[in-house]
């Protein structure tokens, strides 16, 4: 029986943290954990970045919220820096990165609406796919897991497997609106995408007049060594949801698209109350200045590939413990032979905490700061880890 007045949706570990310096954690007992979880994927530059506390204090000193009846002048200047680095016009800012795929999902069947057709609504998704909690999201991301015991499920989404691009033809027709993914699946395994797969969507949809819709909410804000992951492909799309990375560890998402895609959000079709507000807006602001100045992205793809090589020689030392490494830049992922809660037990032990994932994988996303130096700590805690995890087996082994 629990004494906590905490609502019982996680399964928590009891570990609790006092504070964070870079890519460690202090927890309540005194011991040091490396994060290569980042929160997943959101403390994008370390904890307690000077900039960022910085940017929170002088703005929390000024102002706080007013509300997106005036303008925000924070608001426009990040917004400006988004639009000057993305193919995106135009953007809206969120709380979060659910309420960024669905605001997402919302513009692609606006704009189909404004031009005459309302039947185009359905949004073509794919399998293991994850956009968010909500209702909508969750109808998205298909995974019933996920939807069991709410009810009937959204209607308007067709899901097919990851990489067929013979299935997403057959699925288009008079209704569809949309195609939407993930540039690199998240919470699905740490699975990338073929650049040709990607491509054959953007034709796909130019041919049919659809939106390419990415959510980048685990993959932006430089986690996989370019801004955001559509710049490995070199394919664009319509419309861009982002969260998680671009706040550094403050609430804030936001939807992008071009001029086109969002010409059917007019005023009173859509709206929030704390989105965009000057203190996500400063925070976020620091974020992306430091993601953008010179070298930051060549250095974060540098610390990837180093990081990604040692794994792969980590994954041939410790066979019976790990199948192999995939991801990119800072976004990877460690597809494991046991079961990988039990692993991830064995490197909390050690001092590391990683974030586990579908297709029986476990994050890797350290912060975007981490030195080449603390890279060879973290794998060292992943050999130690491997290592007892063996030494486990073994006495299992041997006791049977």
């Amino acid at each position: 029986m629990t004494t906590s007045s905490l609502m019982q949706t996680y399964a928590r570990s009891e570990l609790a943290f006092e504070r964070g310096e870079g890519v460690w954690l202090y927890a309540a007992d005194g011991r040091r954990y490396m994060d290569c979880g980042s929160g997943i994927a959101v403390t994008s530059l370390g904890h307690a970045h000077p900039k960022l506390v910085d940017a929170l204090k002088t703005q929390a000193e000024k102002l706080w919220h007013v509300s997106n009846v005036y303008t925000i002048p924070e608001g426009e200047k990040l917004a400006k820096m988004l639009t000057d680095n993305t193919f995106a016009d135009v953007v809206f800012f969120t709380n979060s990165g659910t309420e960024a795929t669905e605001g997402a999902m919302k513009a692609a069947r606006r704009y189909h609406f404004a031009r005459g057709n309302p039947e185009k609504n359905r949004i073509i998704t794919f399998e293991n796919a994850f956009h968010g909690r909500t209702m909508t999201a969750l109808a998205a991301g298909g995974q019933q897991k996920y939807l069991e015991g709410f009810g009937p499920a959204p209607q308007g989404f067709d899901q097919v497997p990851l990489g067929d691009l013979e299935a997403v033809k057959k699925v288009v027709g008079p209704e569809t609106a949309a195609i939407m993914l993930e540039p690199v699946q998240g919470e699905g395994g740490i699975r990338t995408i073929d650049p040709a797969f990607l491509k054959g969507l953007r034709d796909i949809c130019d041919e049919h007049d659809l939106l390419l819709i990415y959510d980048e909410i685990q993959t932006g804000a430089g986690r996989t060594g370019k801004l955001f992951a559509y710049e490995l492909a070199g394919v664009a799309p319509d419309i861009m949801a982002i969260a998680k990375g671009i706040g550094g560890g403050f609430p804030m998402g936001a939807f992008l698209a071009t001029n086109e895609a969002a010409s059917g959000m007019v005023p009173g079709v859509h709206g929030t109350t704390f989105g965009g507000n000057p203190l996500a807006m400063a925070v976020g602001t620091a974020v992306l200045e430091t993601i953008l100045e010179p070298g930051f992205l060549d250095a974060v793809r540098e610390k990837g590939l180093l990081l990604k090589q040692k794994l792969a020689c980590i994954v041939d030392q410790h066979s019976t413990v790990f199948e192999l490494v995939r991801g990119e830049g800072l976004m990877l992922g460690l597809k494991c032979k046991v079961l990988n809660t039990k692993l991830l037990a064995h490197m909390r032990n050690n001092g590391l905490l990683p974030i586990g994932a579908g297709d029986n994988i476990l994050r890797i996303m350290p912060p975007l700061t981490i030195t080449t130096e603390e890279i060879d700590v973290l794998v060292e805690k992943i050999d130690a880890a491997a290592a007892d995890m063996e030494n486990e087996l073994n006495t299992v082994e041997t006791a049977q």
